[in-house]
């Protein structure tokens, strides 16, 4: 009988464990152009969360964040209540607020599986020394959604989505 050296195997069982477990499919997603458009407050820049939400209404992932500067993020309470103070990597691109009457435009990513499953997207909205809006801007995301121009209720005049 032939003795197998473990020496000789251990190395493919690894590379083998590593194919195996090392790689996740990535979910096919589909990329949109987001212009936000902002009512014409007088004040500091707004800082604005984009957020996907799932059919039970919780945070599931932050999409987009206008405003860099994280000291000023516990402000927008509901979303930092899931983000949480431990700061863990927000999974989304940063850019600057956005004063009143302006109009910014960003890219924001949606995973193609929680387009008409009863996900919604939300847009957070706080100004220093102002209100803060939990729901400024909230839709479910649905084929149609996606296209559409959709209403604020507070610094966010409207939104509009277009696929990419």
């Amino acid at each position: 009988m032939r003795k197998i050296n473990i020496f000789k195997i251990a190395p493919l069982l690894i590379v083998a464990v590593f194919l195996l477990f090392g790689f996740t499919l990535k979910q096919p997603s589909s990329t949109y152009k987001c212009m936000i458009q902002m009512t014409n407050y007088t004040g500091e820049g707004a800082y604005i969360i984009i957020s996907l939400l799932n059919p039970k209404g919780e945070y599931e992932k932050t999409l987009y964040v206008q405003g860099d500067d994280d000291e000023w993020y516990f402000d927008i309470t509901e979303w930092w209540n899931f983000q949480g103070k431990k700061r863990t990597n927000i999974d989304a691109i940063t850019g600057a607020t956005i004063s009143g009457g302006e109009r910014a435009i960003s890219v924001i990513e949606i995973a193609d599986d929680k387009i008409d499953q009863g996900y919604k997207v939300r847009f957070e909205t706080a100004v220093e020394d102002q209100e803060y809006h939990a729901d400024d801007v909230e839709f479910e995301l649905t084929s149609e959604s996606v296209k559409s121009k959709v209403e604020g209720k507070g610094f966010i005049r409207y939104i509009r989505l277009m696929p990419q």
